[in-house]
């Protein structure tokens, strides 16, 4: 099968490129704005006659698209995300391939959710953001184009190269500030918002189902469980190896606004997190991916003595996927728990103490 792979630069095109890679069925062309990208072409500026050219001469059976912007204006966000869509949509019924389409979409793209539910894929979308709208506006063309496509929703990315922009990522970089310089407390803020956090290593295996089935329309990727930002803070303090407390600032009336960490109980056989046994450690879609494509969720900073803003995507308080329909068309479940998804994040910052 070949496949052109559309921003394998990017947080959750570099697990696409690398799972699509372990499968020897698989003929990979990377095609992005990055030198590691076998062909560099920019979709946003890119005309559809270039890459319909390309597509002829290449003659995918499937093409991904990963690529896109979180960060910027709004204009900017269409450019990227609605515009180069077009583009894709437009060369593949240019060119003579009869490629499949599997595009990347976002939770962004339903809105705020009411607490308590799980959005199914037939929700009325209603984007909070100019993100969000610039996701759904890609969405719609390609549901629209007539092409042999599918859209996967992908609630919220975590994992091993989560960007240091996220707000997990900003949460391990203040963690590891907090250690470097040895407080004991840790403020933060926004924490009691919910989301359905999903781990970009089980992204790339949906990616990949997708390619090979026949589904069409719109498919949640997702765990099907929101876990609130405090619960993932907590988790994350207890594989860092962090004693100190997290001192929530905004919390609600009646609640207590102080975690203490708790170092984590090694299960059987198995051994602690990097740096996690003396309290410390020793020693970036969708080009922006994922947080940057980048993934979807920028947000202000966060610091030792400062706040985190999580989630500024116009969604609320509450994000859960019903992924049923993940299960029933693709064969695809979400296998790999949070906690493991956070030590990942973890490593990569407690290499920079």
């Amino acid at each position: 099968m070949r496949v052109l792979l559309l921003g394998s630069g990017g947080f959750l095109g570099r697990y696409v490129a690398e799972h699509l890679l372990a499968d020897p069925a698989v003929q990979l062309t990377a095609l992005g704005r990055g030198d590691d990208a076998d062909v560099r072409f920019d979709l946003s500026n890119g005309s559809p006659g270039a890459l319909t050219r390309f597509l002829n001469a290449v003659h995918p059976g499937v093409v991904i698209n990963c690529a896109g912007a979180t960060r910027g204006g709004a204009r900017e966000l269409t450019r990227h995300n609605t515009v180069a869509v077009a583009t894709v949509g437009e060369s593949l019924r240019r060119s003579g391939c009869g490629a499949r389409l599997v595009q990347i979409g976002c939770s962004s793209e339903y809105g705020p959710s009411q607490p308590g539910s799980s959005t199914a894929e037939d929700a009325v979308p209603r984007p909070g953001g100019p993100y969000g709208v610039s996701k759904l506006a890609a969405t719609e063309l390609v549901l629209g184009s007539g092409l042999d496509a599918v859209v996967l929703r992908v609630f919220s990315p975590v994992g091993p190269g989560t960007p240091a922009g996220s707000p997990l990522g900003r949460l391990a970089e203040a963690m590891r500030r907090a250690m470097q310089s040895g407080e004991s407390e840790l403020k933060l803020s926004g924490l009691g918002v919910q989301r359905d956090f999903v781990d970009v290593r089980d992204v790339a295996r949906a990616v990949h189902a997708a390619s090979l089935s026949a589904a069409q329309g719109v498919v949640n990727i997702g765990s099907g469980r929101a876990v609130r930002m405090r619960e993932a803070a907590s988790v994350l303090a207890r594989v860092a190896g962090f004693g100190g407390a997290l001192h929530e600032i905004d919390s609600p009336p009646g609640r207590g606004d102080r975690i203490t960490s708790r170092p984590p109980r090694p299960r059987p056989g198995a051994r602690p997190p990097h740096g996690a046994a003396h309290g410390h450690a020793t020693a970036h879609g969708h080009a922006p991916s994922h947080p940057q494509v980048a993934g979807e969720h920028g947000g202000g900073p966060a610091g030792v003595g400062g706040a985190t803003y999580p989630y500024p995507d116009g969604c609320g308080s509450w994000q859960q996927a019903d992924v049923r329909t993940a299960r029933d068309r693709l064969g695809w479940r979400s296998r790999i728990p949070l906690e493991e998804s956070l030590a990942d994040i973890w490593m990569e910052a407690a290499c920079r103490i």
